[in-house]
């Protein structure tokens, strides 16, 4: 006889450990979202309150991550339920904690193309699509860039805003700092015109976020990163809406493997999307 789930009964959402946060990356993984060999410490920088994790009898089977970069701005990622635990409902109840946490902000998500319809019912727009492009590059020296580790920490943080919708001080201090990763920027008569970082991942690298004035200072740091890390398969994500993006990752042969619905639930944000070359991530933003 097959047993009835019951998981009104059996199931409860609440916040994660940081061993769990690293348990959801490792189910990321399995999912073939490939995260950075330190996305688990870096993740909970940006709110430490904000990813949940589901369990059913004792078992770890679902995660969802919420995170209110400020009260204005929140973000939906990681969510997954285990597949033997699908179509159960335990989906929906991670994804209404996750909607009651970040309460009247104004959410983001980078969802799967096919479950826009799914998203809309939450009262999602679509914005715009991101892309996904692959592909092996040597990279190449500048005499421009330089460490971004070793600018003003303010300068660059403001740089930052202009290209995301909220400050994200926390998190980008961290990210900027990883392990296994390197972070560069140009610097034109002491302005920073943009910054890049490229992290190791379980497979390969990514680079995210690119930001950059123009895309010739785009390809500047680009080059620069991949030459960090040589003969590496580099993942770029593209927002569509900034062709100067999409045609840089196409003069470097990178190949468009993916794409996802950027949705917000109120008005897309005022930002800089023509200086956005490559998205931080699509679980935060």
């Amino acid at each position: 006889m097959t047993e009835t789930l019951t998981p009104a009964d059996d199931f409860t959402v609440r916040r994660m450990t940081p061993a769990e946060v690293a348990l959801a990356l490792d189910w990321a993984a399995t999912e073939g979202w490939n995260p950075g060999k330190h996305d688990a410490q870096c993740f909970r920088e940006a709110d430490p309150n904000g990813f949940f994790i589901g369990i059913y009898r004792g078992e770890p089977i679902g995660c969802i991550s919420a995170v209110a970069y400020d009260n204005a701005f929140g973000f939906i990622g990681l969510y997954i339920v285990k597949p033997e635990f699908r179509g159960m409902g335990f989906g929906l109840r991670l994804w209404r904690h996750a909607m009651t946490y970040l309460g009247n902000r104004n959410i983001g998500l980078d969802g799967v193309v096919a479950q826009q319809a799914n998203y809309r019912k939450s009262g999602f727009k679509l914005a715009y699509r991101n892309i996904r492009f692959q592909g092996v590059m040597a990279g190449g020296a500048c005499a421009d860039v330089t460490d971004a580790t070793t600018l003003p920490f303010e300068q660059l943080l403001a740089y930052d805003e202009r290209c995301f919708p909220a400050r994200r001080p926390r998190f980008l201090a961290r990210w900027l700092g990883q392990a296994d990763s390197v972070a560069l920027a140009v610097v034109d008569e002491a302005r920073i015109t943009g910054y890049g970082v490229l992290r190791a991942c379980r497979a390969g690298c990514k680079i995210g976020p690119l930001f950059a004035d123009d895309g010739q200072i785009a390809g500047d740091l680009l080059d620069a990163l991949a030459a960090r890390f040589p003969g590496q398969l580099i993942t770029l994500d593209v927002p569509e809406t900034n062709p100067a993006a999409v045609a840089l990752a196409e003069r470097y042969r990178m190949t468009s493997i993916f794409e996802t619905a950027r949705m917000y639930t109120i008005d897309a944000p005022a930002i800089a999307l023509e200086q956005v070359f490559g998205v931080t991530s699509f679980e935060l933003g």
